[in-house]
């Protein structure tokens, strides 16, 4: 129920601009809804037993017919997601404030004329069936797919408060159609609920911003994009997204060293384990076999497939190693 979306879903099924037309809203909403539930069922199939659906979304707000209205577009989603057998878990509210003068809406000081204004999203989260189970042949990869303890702390908050992103698109045509999210949300998630090596899947890859966040955590990504327009994007973001990323993993490094310094001098003692990969301090066990991984080149090997070549990041901050992975990136054209 923005604007800027009318005309892709009415493009799927001509009814909903009738009812935009008509100025019924609620059809509307409705209908491009059943459009996004082909796309959830579909994840959902494909999801593997115990795997993860997270879901960025926003509600609406919008006048049609001269009447204002908020659109919920997460509790429809969650509606949808319980009714296909998929359990909700506590969902993450993402706040991104802004300080605009300009960001209220309705007559501004007048009592029952000004509305609340949004500055949330939220991150729907959901898993297929129980609790994932993990074999034998997991155990080390689950460990080394670790996060840190001070990580843990801050990622499983239910608030997230970090800025909104601008995309630098080149195709004025696709400018005025990104939803975009900033990189830390996708990686984020990724390594909450995935291990390395193994597959995030985005329905809706608008610029590949899922896709970078995949491959800097040493993980595969499938994508799937309905708007052609945004091919030069996506293989823009691929192209060009290693020195961010592997920045973002030398954050992770340096922080967590910044987290052992602070620990010693507030407590006046250290951490009681050592991570083996890396050598430093850890506050527990799980952290002991953490391997931070950092992308050493990405090559396109088809119109719709990149391969990415990673390495442990060693203390010295040379993102060259003797370690390495094969990781390949199918894309639909």
């Amino acid at each position: 129920m923005v604007a800027m979306w009318d005309s892709v879903f009415g493009e799927q099924n001509s009814a909903i601009q009738a009812s935009l037309n008509d100025e019924n809203g609620a059809d509307a909403f409705g209908l491009m809804h059943e459009i996004l539930d082909d796309a959830w069922r579909e994840s959902v199939r494909v999801l593997r037993p115990g795997g993860f659906a997270c879901i960025n979304i926003g509600d609406a707000t919008r006048t049609i017919g001269g009447s204002f209205r908020l659109y919920s577009n997460h509790s429809r989603i969650i509606r949808t997601f319980e009714s296909i057998g998929m359990q909700s878990l506590p969902v993450i509210l993402w706040r991104k404030q802004t300080n605009a003068p300009n960001k209220f809406m309705g007559s501004g000081m007048l009592p029952a004329g000004a509305y609340v204004t949004l500055e949330h999203e939220y991150i729907l989260v959901f898993r297929k069936g129980g609790k994932r189970t993990f074999g034998p042949d997991d155990r080390n990869l689950r460990r080394r797919s670790a996060f840190f303890w001070e990580e843990r702390n801050q990622w499983f908050s239910d608030v997230w408060d970090f800025k909104g992103v601008r995309q630098k698109l080149g195709d004025t045509s696709t400018r005025g159609r990104s939803a975009a999210f900033p990189f830390e949300l996708a990686f984020r998630l990724i390594n909450m609920y995935s291990l390395q090596g193994e597959t995030v899947l985005d329905p809706f890859v608008g610029t590949g911003t899922t896709i970078a966040a995949a491959l800097s955590s040493a993980r595969n990504s499938m994508g799937v994009e309905i708007d052609g327009r945004f091919s030069d994007a996506i293989d823009s973001t691929i192209r060009t997204f290693i020195p961010s990323a592997n920045d973002r993993q030398i954050r992770r490094y340096e922080d967590h060293l910044e987290f052992v310094r602070t620990y010693a001098a507030d407590k006046g003692t250290q951490l009681s384990h050592t991570n083996s990969p890396h050598g430093f301090p850890v506050m527990t066990k799980q952290e002991t076999d953490l391997e931070l991984r950092v992308v050493d080149r990405v090559e396109r090997v088809s119109a719709c497939e990149y391969r990415a070549e990673h390495r442990a990041l060693d203390d010295t901050r040379d993102v060259r190693s003797d370690h390495s992975s094969q990781l390949t990136l199918p894309l639909t054209d």
